[in-house]
């Protein structure tokens, strides 16, 4: 049933583009040598993307461009990275790439993508031929391949499992786009789903997991449930991988079938290649730590909230040494809200803003009544302007309570103890406008360059003195990084302009999920 889902989705996708004025070329190749008939050609180019070399170009250049960059310190040994669409997953797809060195010379890139169409005991590697893409020829290690096969029963050359696979072919773009070095493929298509069969796989490529090779791991992960299920499911799966334990991933999988979610088919599509990269990564090894990097469904993109696919980017990196981020360890990418939950909130702050402005009296929230989201203890900055002119803002960093406690506080902070305005009157309640910015935890930097001005909040702090911008100020006020980080230190923290530079000066950055009420400038 799945597999006939996941097929009419593919005939509805490239009806969708013929209607919408976009040709479809599914065999269309930019290679200055000649193909030959075992090259496997881009069956899904101008359907799951654009099959134009230029076109492709640009939208990756986009995708790359908005998407967070690698952590320091590390090397990326494995990535998690979604399938579908590039207009549903593609920017997550991104956020998982970015986060390797573009000048990182790979001998071989396994990569390890789940069989939608055809059923098959064991696993396939394309052994015969190339990959071609829009972009050009993926070079498959085809010695490796037929070694690989040679050696180990469950491996083999399977045509059928590559004909019509979506899920290896569309990473290859974005390798192409973002490596500097020419690389080799070793593309595994998985048809088993015995932990077993799984495990000896890992061990058959347990030899390859090393510094000269990368891993993908091809994956979407929740499939057809409503939104809010999608969030929960997904981030419980996510959890597990996390843990870098191989058996807490098979359990949770499990755990999120049995609960009965309606429409859920699969909470990841991919698990058997998830599941032998954790065999290999170790269980809960500290040589290697799993990061979240980004996490989006398709309702993000589409609107529709009743039947979603999930989507994470994750990063299994190596340690190469003490990293800076003493505060949280990209604990900031495992939060999302969504639409639904982001209006709670706005109903929240404006309910609480005209009770105390009113009345003088805080209401009461009906907890049971609120998502797990909007209980965790994360911190936020509430900001009210009137005619697009800031009338109060006040915040708070991981406080030791639920997050829709902290917005109350500081929407009543906002309105009456901002030292910069007068309390907010009754008569100007019509006028306010209530921004919400939702704080991820702070991250330690050792480097003003690893700030993202329009991305990053600063936090700076020397001995008693601490003061912070959002991330949205850099932005609004086209600020260099050295304008964000001097302001703060003069204006916020009060240790002079230069004050960041100084040694014992601290320095951290945050995100912030940034949303407000509607019908404003």
């Amino acid at each position: 049933m799945v597999m006939k889902r996941q097929y009419l989705l593919v005939i509805y996708t490239a009806v969708l583009l013929l209607l919408s004025g976009h040709e479809v070329f599914p065999q269309q190749v930019t290679d200055e040598r000649e193909s030959n008939q075992d090259d496997r050609r881009a069956v899904f180019a101008g359907q799951f993307y654009p099959g134009n070399a230029k076109e492709l170009n640009a939208e990756l250049e986009k995708f790359f461009s908005r998407a967070p960059g690698p952590k320091k310190d590390s090397e990326t040994a494995a990535l998690v990275s979604p399938h579908a669409g590039y207009r549903y997953s593609g920017q997550v797809a991104a956020a998982a790439y970015k986060q390797l060195d573009p000048r990182h010379d790979y001998k071989n890139i396994f990569i390890l993508a789940p069989s939608h169409r055809v059923r098959f005991e064991g696993a396939s590697i394309y052994s015969t031929g190339d990959y071609l893409t829009p972009l050009g020829r993926v070079q498959v290690n085809k010695a490796l391949a037929r070694k690989l096969i040679d050696q180990y029963d469950f491996f083999k050359h399977h045509p059928p499992a590559h004909e019509k696979e979506h899920s290896l072919e569309v990473q290859l773009p974005f390798l192409q786009h973002h490596l500097h070095n020419e690389f080799r493929i070793v593309p595994i298509v998985t048809g088993t789903h015995d932990p077993k069969v799984i495990s000896r796989m890992a061990e058959a490529l347990r030899p390859f997991f090393n510094g000269d090779n990368l891993f993908v791991v091809s994956t979407d992960f929740s499939h057809y449930p409503a939104y809010r299920d999608a969030v929960e499911v997904d981030h419980a799966t996510a959890r597990a991988i996390a843990s870098n334990n191989p058996e807490k991933l098979v359990e949770v999988i499990r755990s999120n079938s049995r609960k009965g979610i309606s429409r859920l088919a699969t909470s990841m599509c991919g698990w058997p290649g998830m599941l032998a990269m954790l065999n290999l990564t170790g269980k809960g090894s500290s040589e290697v730590e799993v990061q979240k990097i980004m996490y989006r469904n398709s309702g993000d993109v589409t609107g529709d909230s009743s039947r979603v696919v999930g989507y994470w980017a994750m990063a299994m990196v190596r340690k190469k040494g003490e990293t800076n981020m003493d505060i949280t360890k990209n604990a900031h990418m495992d939060f999302h809200l969504n639409e639904e939950e982001k209006n709670v909130l706005l109903g929240i702050a404006r309910r609480t803003l005209e009770t105390y402005v009113r009345k003088g009296q805080m209401p009461q929230v009906e907890e049971q009544d609120l998502t797990e989201t909007l209980k965790v203890q994360t911190g936020a900055f509430v900001t009210l302007t009137s005619e697009g002119e800031l009338r109060g803002c006040i915040g708070r960093f991981q406080p030791e309570m639920p997050l829709y406690k902290v917005v109350q506080k500081m929407a009543v902070a906002a309105s009456s103890e901002d030292a910069r305005f007068l309390p907010v009157g009754e008569e100007e309640l019509d006028d306010i406008t209530i921004e919400i910015s939702v704080l991820t935890p702070m991250e330690k930097v050792s480097s003003p360059e690893d700030i993202e001005l329009g991305r990053d909040g600063i936090y700076i702090k020397k001995g008693h003195r601490a003061g912070t911008l959002l991330p949205q100020v850099a932005e609004k006020r086209n600020w260099t990084r050295e304008q964000f980080l001097g302001y703060c230190a003069r204006d916020k923290a009060g240790i002079g302009w230069n004050g960041w530079k100084d040694e014992d000066t601290e320095l951290y950055a945050y995100q912030a999920i940034v949303f407000k009420e509607q019908g404003d400038e």
